[in-house]
C-alpha cells in the first residue's frame, strides 16, 4: 500500500478513537514533511513496505541539519512510531521499524519563567487592551494560549467565577477558578468594551471576531523589545510563569498540576525551579 494511503487510514483512526484536533493536525503535518522527504529523495512516491529504517534516520539527520530543536526532532521520531505501531497492527507491514531507530536524547532543562515583577512590567508596556488582557489571562490562568483564544463567552462563567476549558489538550475538560483581579478586568471588558462585537469569541476583534496566537506572540515580542529584554517571550512563557511562581508561593504541586491540566505530576515537577537564593536559604536552616 502506498505510504500517503496508510497516512490517510492513520488520520482517520486517530479521528475515530477521539484524539484532539491539535493531536491530528500535528501528527498530519509530521507525516506528510516525512512523506514529502521520501518523494524527493526518491523522485517518487513510496509503498510502505519500501521504506527502510535508513530511510527514517536519513529524515531525522535532515532535521538536525535543518536546525531543528531536539525536542522536535523526538516528536517526529514519537509520530513515525505511532504511526508504525498502527500499521503493524493492521498488518499493513511485517514489523514497526521505527522502534529500530535510537531515540533521540532530549537535555533536561528548566523551563524559562518571568518573576511577578517582570510580568506586571511586560503587562504595562503592551499598547494593544486585547491583547494586554489575553496576556493577562494567560498568566492568572496558566491556561495553553490555544485553549485562551478558543474559549467561548459561555465557557467564561463569571456568576460562578470559573472558566470551562473544552477539548484541552488530549481532549480533556477542565474547570479553573477565576483569579479576583482577572475576575474584575473580565467585567469590565464585558461591559464596557466587548458590547458591539457579536462573534461567539470570548477575545474578539471588531474585524475579525477572533484573536490569533502568531498575532499574541508578535506583539509580545515587539513589547519585550522595546523594554530592552534578551529573554525570549512567548504565549506558553507565561504558562510557565504561571506555574513556575505559584509553586514558588508554596502552592501544592498537585494543585497546580489540576490548574494546569497535566495528566501526569511529574510533567508538572519541571517547574519546580532552584535559584542560588533559594539554595542559600535552604543551606542555611541547619
Amino acid at each position: 500500500m502506498l505510504l500517503n494511503d496508510v497516512i490517510e487510514r492513520f488520520k482517520k483512526y486517530l479521528v475515530t478513537t477521539d484524539k484532539s484536533k491539535e493531536t491530528v493536525r500535528s501528527y498530519g503535518v509530521d507525516l506528510s514533511n516525512f512523506e514529502q522527504f521520501l518523494e524527493e529523495k526518491y523522485n517518487c512516491p513510496l509503498y510502505l513496505d519500501e521504506i527502510q529504517v535508513e530511510d527514517i534516520e536519513d529524515y531525522l539527520y535532515h532535521l538536525k541539519k535543518k536546525n531543528l530543536q531536539t525536542a522536535s526532532r523526538s516528536r517526529n521520531l514519537y509520530t513515525l512510531r505511532s504511526f508504525w505501531n498502527y500499521a503493524y497492527k493492521n498488518k499493513l507491514c511485517k514489523w514497526n521499524l521505527a522502534m529500530a531507530v535510537e531515540p533521540i536524547k532530549i537535555q533536561k532543562k528548566e523551563r524559562t519563567y518571568l518573576s511577578t515583577e517582570e510580568v506586571e512590567k511586560l503587562i504595562e508596556e503592551i499598547d494593544h487592551s486585547l491583547i494586554k488582557l489575553v496576556v493577562q489571562t494567560l498568566y492568572y490562568t496558566g491556561l495553553r494560549i490555544n485553549e485562551c483564544l478558543n474559549l467561548k463567552i459561555d465557557d467564561v462563567d463569571l456568576d460562578n467565577k470559573v472558566i470551562h476549558v473544552i477539548e484541552g489538550k488530549g481532549n480533556k475538560n477542565r474547570d479553573i477558578p477565576i483569579n479576583q483581579h482577572l475576575l474584575i478586568l473580565f467585567e469590565n471588558y464585558i461591559n464596557n468594551e466587548r458590547i458591539y462585537v457579536g462573534s461567539n469569541y470570548f477575545f474578539a476583534t471588531k474585524k475579525s471576531g477572533k484573536l490569533s496566537a502568531p498575532y499574541v506572540n508578535s506583539v509580545l515580542r515587539d513589547t519585550v523589545t522595546r523594554l530592552g529584554w534578551k529573554k525570549h517571550v512567548t504565549a506558553h512563557i507565561l504558562r510557565h510563569s504561571f506555574a513556575s511562581n505559584l509553586i514558588k508561593k508554596g502552592v501544592n504541586l498537585v494543585y497546580v498540576q489540576k490548574l494546569l491540566g497535566h495528566s501526569n505530576l511529574k510533567v508538572t515537577s519541571i517547574y519546580t525551579h532552584a535559584n542560588m537564593e533559594d539554595l542559600d536559604k535552604s543551606i542555611n536552616v541547619l
